[in-house]
């Protein structure tokens, strides 16, 4: 009974998290950041940068992939499917609803401003969540570099971003290796 209780936790969180979040899953990353690690405790700010790494990698979209994976560190299978489907449930319905109402309120002039407001809201969002990533990596000259080139090839080059993070992997681990040779020496 405890187990359901604490899965039936897991999925309400997800649940208002996909509820009261618009812009995607890289505005939910505050969010399931503030829930699962500061006032749930299921995982540690470690863990979520983690969580976000893997959930970017990994195919499906990153909230979707953060739910499931911070559901599995709360309680197992039964809380990813949990966390996967508090999160999902929102946006489903909403948009169902939405689609039979919005060809009639399109052309509005205030619905068109109501999505200005709400991309500028978001935009804010995603900056705060890359100033939160930013703020607790690991600063150096090879974390600045990854940063930089990641950055010139996807948003300059539109290279996608798959092969960009396999590089990035490849080119940690062996900036990590070498630096651990450095450190014995």
């Amino acid at each position: 009974m405890r187990d359901f209780k604490k899965i039936w936790k897991v999925f309400a969180t997800f649940f208002k998290i996909g509820a009261f979040t618009f812009g995607g899953g890289y505005a939910m990353i505050p969010l399931i950041q503030k829930e699962a690690v500061d006032r749930h405790g299921w995982v540690t700010e470690d863990d979520i940068l983690d969580i976000i790494a893997i959930a970017e990698s990994t195919p499906g979209p990153i909230a979707i992939n953060s739910a499931t994976f911070v559901g599995y560190r709360a309680c197992g299978v039964l809380g990813s499917v949990a966390a996967t489907l508090g999160v999902v449930l929102p946006s489903f319905v909403i948009i169902f609803a939405i689609s039979f109402v919005l060809r009639q309120f399109q052309e509005l002039k205030a619905v068109r401003y109501a999505f200005h407001g709400i991309r500028a809201g978001v935009l804010a969002l995603l900056c705060k969540a890359l100033w939160g990533m930013y703020k607790k990596n690991k600063k150096n000259w090879a974390s600045y570099l990854v940063m930089a080139g990641s950055f010139v090839l996807t948003g300059i080059f539109d290279v996608s971003v798959l092969p960009v993070l396999a590089g990035c992997a490849v080119f940690g681990l062996i900036t990590a290796r070498l630096m651990k040779g450095q450190v014995a020496k």
